[in-house]
Formats: C-alpha cells, sequence, structure tokens
C-alpha cells in the first residue's frame, strides 16, 4: 500500500488550501458549483444504516443486516452490547464465491473472533467503502481545483484524488482505491472510480469484489448548503448479479482540520497487523 508521511499530508494541504485562496482559483469554483470546500468546512457522516448506505427507491438495495444478528454500535444509547455488522446472507444479488467467503467469515465472527474493520486497523478502506464506514467523530474535508478535487477523511489521513475532465486511462494498474475521474453536472460532482485491487471490501459487512468493481458517484448539497449526500452505484459482474445502488448523508459543521496518526499510533482495538509498505505500489 502506499505510504503517506503525515508532514507530506501536511505540507499538500497547505499548498492546495493556498491555492485555493487564489483569485484565478477563486473565480473558477465560483463558475462551476458545487463548492464543498473551504476553511473550516467538513462533514460528518451520518445514517446510513449498519452497512453505511441506505436503499434508494426502485433501484437494486445494498446488502442489510441479518435479521438474527442486528447490528450495535459502540457507545448506543441503550446501553446494549456492541456487535459486528453481520450480513443478510440470503440477499439473492450476491454471487455464490462471495457468499461463501462471507459466510466462513461470519461463522468465525460469530464464534468469537473479532472482525476486521479496515480503519481500525490501519488499511485503506477502498471506494465506495470509503464513504460507507461511519465516520463517528472525525469527518471529512474537500479540496477542489480546476483539474483535481481531494476528498480526505480526517480518522486516517486517507487521500483520494479525483482528476477532473479527463477520461480513464486505457489499463490503469490497479490500486488501493483505483483511478478516479470526475466532472461538475450542475449542482453535481460525478466521480466515476475503476482499476481497484482486490484486497479492500465493498462495504462494512466484509463484501469482497473482483477487479471488475465499477463505482460511479453522484455528490450534492441539500437543505441550503447545511447537508450533503452521496448517491452511489455499484457494479462488478463477478460479485454481483446486478449492480446495486445507495444512499449517504454528511451534515456540515464547522471545524478545523485535524491530523490523526493511525498507524503511528494506533489506539483502536486491533487485532491484525498494521500494514508497511515493503514496496511502493507504482
Amino acid at each position: 500500500m502506499p505510504s503517506f508521511s503525515l508532514s507530506r499530508i501536511a505540507v499538500e494541504w497547505a499548498i492546495l488550501a493556498a491555492l485555493a485562496g487564489s483569485p484565478t482559483l477563486a473565480a473558477a469554483q465560483q463558475a462551476a458549483p458545487p463548492n464543498f470546500s473551504g476553511p473550516g468546512v467538513a462533514w460528518i457522516a451520518v445514517g446510513g444504516g449498519a452497512g453505511g448506505f441506505a436503499p434508494i427507491p426502485g433501484a437494486v438495495p445494498p446488502l442489510s443486516d441479518d435479521p438474527l444478528h442486528p447490528y450495535v454500535p459502540n457507545n448506543n444509547r441503550e446501553g446494549r452490547q456492541p456487535t459486528d455488522r453481520i450480513a443478510d446472507l440470503s440477499n439473492p444479488n450476491l454471487k455464490p464465491w462471495a457468499r461463501e467467503i462471507m459466510k466462513k467469515d461470519i461463522d468465525e465472527v460469530l464464534a468469537g473472533k473479532m472482525a476486521f474493520t479496515p480503519r481500525s486497523s490501519c488499511f485503506p478502506t477502498g471506494v465506495p467503502s470509503f464513504m460507507a464506514y461511519g465516520g463517528g467523530a472525525f469527518a471529512t474535508s474537500f479540496l477542489q481545483t480546476p483539474k483535481e478535487v481531494w476528498i480526505i477523511f480526517w480518522g486516517e489521513q486517507e487521500v483520494r484524488r479525483i482528476y477532473l475532465d479527463v477520461p480513464h486511462t486505457a489499463k490503469p494498474k490497479p490500486s488501493w482505491y483505483g483511478e478516479s475521474v470526475g466532472h461538475y453536472e450542475g449542482d453535481t460532482l460525478l466521480i466515476d472510480t475503476i482499476g481497484q485491487n482486490a484486497k479492500t471490501f465493498v462495504d462494512p459487512y466484509r463484501t469482497p469484489h473482483s477487479e471488475k468493481l465499477h463505482v460511479v458517484e453522484r455528490w450534492r448539497m441539500l437543505d441550503g448548503g447545511q447537508a450533503l449526500e452521496v448517491a452511489v452505484t455499484v457494479d462488478d459482474p463477478d460479485t454481483y448479479y446486478q449492480p446495486w445502488s445507495g444512499v449517504r448523508r454528511y451534515r456540515r459543521v464547522h471545524q478545523d482540520y485535524v491530523e490523526r496518526a493511525c498507524a503511528e499510533n494506533n489506539q483502536q482495538l486491533v487485532n491484525y497487523h498494521i500494514p508497511v509498505a515493503e514496496k511502493p505500489d507504482f
């Protein structure tokens, strides 16, 4: 996996923040809404259910909880014992190989094994899991320039780079976040991602995928700019019989960007090895 030092990310953030304040870039941003970024602007994920994404009426839905094993989050108000996310494997959209892998994993988790969670184990989440895993107290920020959009999750310093108004390369080398290109359609930022490796999960249910995974995101603001919504369509013909769609919402918060180390100072409950980059991906 790529290795990004905190100092490098801080420097890159400062450079793009300085660029965002330039008169030329500011004019370009005003001419190309929407504007998800700005001083002290961040977004906290809300809702979405255990699988991260809520279903969209009329579309094939994402996976959902097993009714026999409903998800109970940490710090729930009822004081119930937290549980891991267990998927309903009766969903007819899953292909047999993925169901078999998930069934083995679920049996081990129900027998006492701790469920693997990428963000608690300092692993990249990939797409669409980047949005699916709950943000909790950690926000997501955007940096928008005429040629790129960066989406940064504060918790583990995850950085996605979306290249604007360019086509996909013919054969992108598979990577943790794949190749994301995008463009604006009125008040919506559309992002198209291909070229991901098969080392990540599709969702918090730990659903595997193939390198054919193709994700389309549509980001737009609601409620007078106080809410942000992303609608995703996930297509992987090796894993699902049909593409499925879901939606996740965020609320605007006024916070300055805060760096939090993961691998260098992990404070989560982890029983997996923290990833180490023995060689660069590229």
